[in-house]
């Protein structure tokens, strides 16, 4: 797909002027150059046109908001003071995989005055003798080169810390909340076991007062039984009795 077309599609029904990130990647460039951009686009702060087959920045427009470019892997050799002239509050520069030979190509880059992370990584200028040491001495401003200062330390993933950030926030509050449920629980638990316990041990004297009343109640029936069979012994007794009375009479 041609960039023109591209930008065209990315735009989404916006105006350029409503536009803060714009990503081109992998499409196609006439005749090395870059197409489809002018200074309509105020409010462009991210721009990314990787491999997209740029040899010139003749024609880039005034981009007076940019802070990151993107321009890794295309065929940029020459100067940068296009650059230095459209882009002069850039921030993070990304040239790496160009053909980029000689400190003469960046020096122009000493005007941007608020860059702060350059990478050159993969181009030929990286081969120099001293190469490190002397982009950081003809562009002081600089802190990072490809993604390393000058102690080698490297340059912080802004992105990444903030989800590290949030990750470390966000299982701080969830652990401590489980550990409160689980405290919670445990106390309920406990209660739950006490409360368990005292009603086991009424249930088991329920129990026995209940086995007491079934005992006392077998007991009284046996006795009323036996009670009514000595009655019906003594009624036949009696029967028997007055029988030989008569027999006597």
């Amino acid at each position: 797909m041609e960039m023109k077309k591209r930008i065209s599609l990315e735009l989404r029904n916006r105006t350029p002027a409503e536009v803060a990130e714009l990503v081109v990647d992998n499409c196609r460039s006439a005749d090395g150059e870059v197409e489809g951009l002018t200074d309509s686009f105020t409010e462009l702060e991210f721009l990314s046109m990787v491999n997209v087959g740029l040899s010139s920045l003749a024609k880039l427009p005034s981009l007076p908001k940019l802070r990151k470019l993107e321009l890794s892997d295309n065929n940029l050799s020459g100067s940068l003071e296009t650059l230095s002239q459209k882009c002069p509050n850039l921030t993070y520069l990304n040239l790496s995989g160009n053909k980029i030979k000689e400190l003469s190509n960046v020096e122009a880059l000493q005007s941007l005055k608020s860059l702060q992370s350059l990478d050159l990584f993969n181009c030929e200028i990286t081969s120099l003798e001293d190469y490190r040491e002397s982009v950081f001495e003809l562009l002081p401003q600089v802190t990072f080169l490809d993604g390393f200062d000058q102690e080698d330390n490297e340059a912080p993933d802004s992105e990444a810390d903030d989800d590290d950030e949030d990750g470390e926030e966000g299982a701080g509050a969830t652990g401590d909340y489980d550990e409160e449920d689980d405290e919670d629980e445990d106390e309920d638990g406990s209660e739950g076991g006490e409360v368990g316990l005292s009603f086991q041990v009424n249930r088991a004297d329920q129990d026995d007062d209940d086995d007491e009343d079934d005992y006392g109640e077998e007991e009284e029936e046996e006795d009323a039984a036996g009670a009514q069979g000595q009655k019906r012994k003594r009624d036949v007794d009696d029967e028997g009795e007055d029988d030989d009375d008569d027999e006597d009479d």
